[in-house]
């Protein structure tokens, strides 16, 4: 059964990787998309776990100084190009509609933005990252920026002028705006202004209180705004102690309990992080949590949260 998943880090490991090595001592590039160990969603592993399509995020440190954010932007969209694109049966989903179109043996490629930090207020560096293919814009990371504010950040505005001058332009470009990482009240203006809406990778906070988790009313809004929540297999996010499959199955009963049985997927949040849900540490395993999910809702649903839903709310 074929999955989209709507987030993973990958870029941020392939840029990095070559910042450490390529050119410096004649050290060789350690990392190879096709089938290196270290990349939760490299080639081989996406194709075993049947990932037909997978988000691959711009994510910017807000560590890195201001005046070097752009470049590390274009570094990672260079990797995207000339190192997933590059695959073979790889093809680039330049509007959402195409993954409808794919064929049996292709997989897709989609480009987004975590946090507005790698334009800052040029709004001429937004439509250039449209322009190169962003198909998704999340407006924060944890921290605040110029746009708006994240989960940790302690100032809890909504969004400011820029913010809403974003929005307007996502909207314009019929680019998905992601709420997964944005404040109650950031979250609340997207939901007024946005016109496509989803959560990239996020779980239910009544379940697992965490910060990076959605309010049962924020997901009520985002299902009635006709967006998405898409589950996220990061650990701290689904339950405390050791995690298996079956916690991450009570954020989904959250999720259907809320009237979300149709507006749920999948958000792995591989390459990003460290520590792993029992059986579901790389895109290889990601059958694993499907015959969960099928044995335990059924084929039809599962079918759903795997790529349909996605495809129905978004293609």
């Amino acid at each position: 059964m074929n999955i989209i998943d709507t987030h993973c880090d990958a870029l941020l490991k392939l840029q990095g990787d070559k910042r450490n090595t390529y050119g410096y001592f004649g050290r060789k590039r350690q990392l190879d998309y096709l089938d290196s160990d270290e990349l939760h969603t490299n080639m081989k592993r996406r194709i075993k776990g049947k990932v037909k399509v997978q988000f691959y995020a711009i994510f910017i440190s807000p560590g890195i100084p201001d005046n070097e954010k752009w470049q590390h932007a274009l570094e990672q969209i260079d990797a995207f190009y000339n190192e997933v694109l590059t695959m073979d049966k790889m093809v680039h989903i330049k509007k959402l509609s195409d993954i409808k179109n794919l064929k049996e043996d292709e997989y897709g490629a989609v480009l987004t933005l975590e946090g507005a930090d790698a334009f800052g207020n040029d709004l001429m560096k937004l439509r250039t990252l449209f322009r190169l293919g962003v198909l998704a814009v999340g407006l924060v990371w944890n921290n605040g920026n110029l746009v708006a504010d994240g989960v940790g950040e302690t100032r809890g505005t909504g969004l400011s002028k820029l913010g809403h001058q974003v929005v307007e332009e996502c909207n314009k470009n019929n680019v998905l705006i992601d709420v997964s990482h944005l404040n109650v009240h950031g979250f609340e203006d997207v939901i007024e202004h946005g016109k496509y809406v989803f959560a990239s990778h996020s779980n239910a906070r009544s379940i697992q209180d965490h910060p990076r988790n959605l309010y049962d009313e924020q997901i009520v809004k985002l299902i009635n705004k006709g967006g998405m929540i898409n589950i996220v297999f990061c650990p701290d996010f689904v339950a405390d102690g050791e995690v298996t499959i079956d916690d991450l199955l009570s954020h989904i009963d959250k999720i259907i309990e809320l009237g979300g049985e149709k507006h749920i997927g999948l958000g792995s949040d591989f390459d990003g992080i460290v520590d792993f849900v029992k059986d579901l540490e790389h895109s290889g395993d990601y059958q694993n949590l499907l015959t969960a999910i099928e044995n335990k809702y059924g084929e039809g649903f599962t079918r759903g949260i795997a790529s349909e839903n996605f495809i129905r709310v978004f293609c």
